[in-house]
C-alpha cells in the first residue's frame, strides 16, 4: 500500500488567545483602580508614565537607539494637545492625535541628525533637542505661558458623555484604554518583519546593511513611531491635568523614563510596564516618608537591579521561572 503522508496544519492562535496579553493589562488595570479608589491621579499617572516608558522601549529596547532627550516628544506632544484644546477643539481624540502628530514630527525631524552620528555624539544631540525644545517653550509666554505653564486647558466630555471629573475616574479609564490600545500594537509591531528588523539593526548594523537594509530609513521610522507614542503620552497628560508645565521637556523626565525601563528590563514591553510600576511606587511612598532623601532609594534599588537582576525585574523572573520548570521536569 502506499503510504500518504498528511502535513499537520499550523495551530493558529485563536482571537481570544492572542488578545490574552492585553486582557491581562486590562485586569491589572482595573485591579490599580480598585487598590487606589483615593489617589486615582497617582494610578493614573502611572499609566500615562507606563505609556511613555513603552515608547523609549520602542526606541531603545528594540531599536538601540540610545537617547537622553526622549521627554522632547512627550513635551512637545503635551503642548501641542493643551494649545489644540484652547485654541481649537477640546475633543480628546483630536487632541490624542495632535499629539502623536506633534511628538512623530519632532523624531522624525531630529532623527536626521541623531542617527547620522554615533555614540556619545549621537546621545548629546538628543539631549540638546530637548533642552532647545525646552528654552523655546519658556521664551514663547504669548503661546506656551512660559515658566508659568500652559493652563486653562477645557475638556470636552469623552465619546459626548463622560465628564473628566473632580474624581478621576474619566481620567483613569481614559488613559488605560490609551495604554492597552498601544500595547495591542507595539506587541504586535515588535514581532512583525518590521520589528524583528530594528532587533537585527540593534544586534548588528553593518551585517544588516551589507544584506541591503536600508538603516538609517529603518530608524528614522522607528524612532518617529516611538515619537507618536509619546506625544501620545504627553497629550494624555495634558487633557487629564488639564497643565503643561516646563518639567515635561525636562533632561529630570527624560531620566526617570530610562531609569523605569532600566529597572523593568529593555527590550521587553511588560518590562517597560513593570519598571515604570515600581519606580512611581517607591517614588510615591519614599518622597512622603522623606521628600529630600527619596532618591537614595532609587539610587539602591537602581544598584541592586543592575548588579544582580540581568534584564530587569522581568528577566529576573524569567530566569525564575525557567529554573522552576526545569527542576519540575
Amino acid at each position: 500500500m502506499e503510504q500518504v503522508l498528511v502535513t499537520p496544519k499550523p495551530r493558529r492562535l485563536s482571537l481570544a488567545g492572542s488578545l490574552l496579553p492585553e486582557g491581562f493589562l486590562l485586569l491589572a488595570g482595573l485591579l490599580l483602580f480598585y487598590a487606589m479608589p483615593e489617589d486615582l491621579g497617582f494610578a493614573t499617572r502611572i499609566l500615562i508614565g507606563g505609556l511613555f516608558a513603552l515608547s523609549l522601549d520602542l526606541v531603545l529596547g528594540y531599536a538601540g537607539i540610545v537617547t537622553l532627550g526622549h521627554a522632547a516628544m512627550f513635551g512637545v506632544g503635551a503642548y501641542a494637545a493643551g494649545i489644540f484644546a484652547i485654541q481649537v477643539s477640546g475633543e480628546p481624540f483630536l487632541g490624542l492625535a495632535v499629539g502623536a502628530v506633534a511628538g512623530a514630527i519632532v523624531a522624525a525631524g531630529s532623527g536626521v541628525l541623531v542617527l547620522r552620528s554615533h555614540g556619545l555624539t549621537s546621545v548629546m544631540i538628543t539631549l540638546a533637542i530637548a533642552q532647545l525644545l525646552a528654552e523655546v517653550a519658556s521664551k514663547w509666554r504669548s503661546l506656551t505661558g512660559g515658566d508659568d505653564g500652559l493652563s486653562g486647558i477645557a475638556m470636552s466630555p469623552l465619546l459626548g458623555r463622560f465628564e473628566f471629573d473632580f474624581l478621576g475616574q474619566t481620567g483613569f479609564f481614559y488613559a488605560l484604554t490609551v495604554l492597552v490600545l498601544s500595547f495591542a500594537v507595539l506587541r504586535r509591531l515588535v514581532r512583525s518583519p518590521f520589528g524583528l528588523t530594528c532587533v537585527g539593526i540593534r544586534e548588528d548594523r553593518e551585517r544588516m546593511a551589507a544584506l541591503g537594509c536600508r538603516v538609517n530609513r529603518h530608524l528614522t521610522i522607528v524612532y518617529a513611531i516611538g515619537g507618536a507614542i509619546a506625544g501620545i503620552a504627553g497629550a494624555l497628560s495634558a487633557q487629564i491635568t488639564q497643565v503643561v508645565g516646563l518639567t515635561s521637556l525636562g533632561f529630570a523626565h527624560s531620566a526617570e523614563v530610562l531609569v523605569m525601563l532600566v529597572l523593568g528590563g529593555t527590550g521587553r514591553l511588560w518590562g517597560a510596564l513593570a519598571g515604570t510600576l515600581v519606580f512611581m511606587v517607591v517614588h510615591h511612598f519614599a518622597a512622603a516618608v522623606d521628600p529630600f532623601r527619596w532618591m537614595f532609594v532609587i539610587g539602591a534599588l537602581l544598584l541592586v537591579v543592575v548588579l544582580f537582576m540581568r534584564g530587569g525585574i522581568t528577566g529576573a523572573l524569567l530566569m525564575v521561572m525557567r529554573s522552576h520548570s526545569r527542576s519540575v521536569k
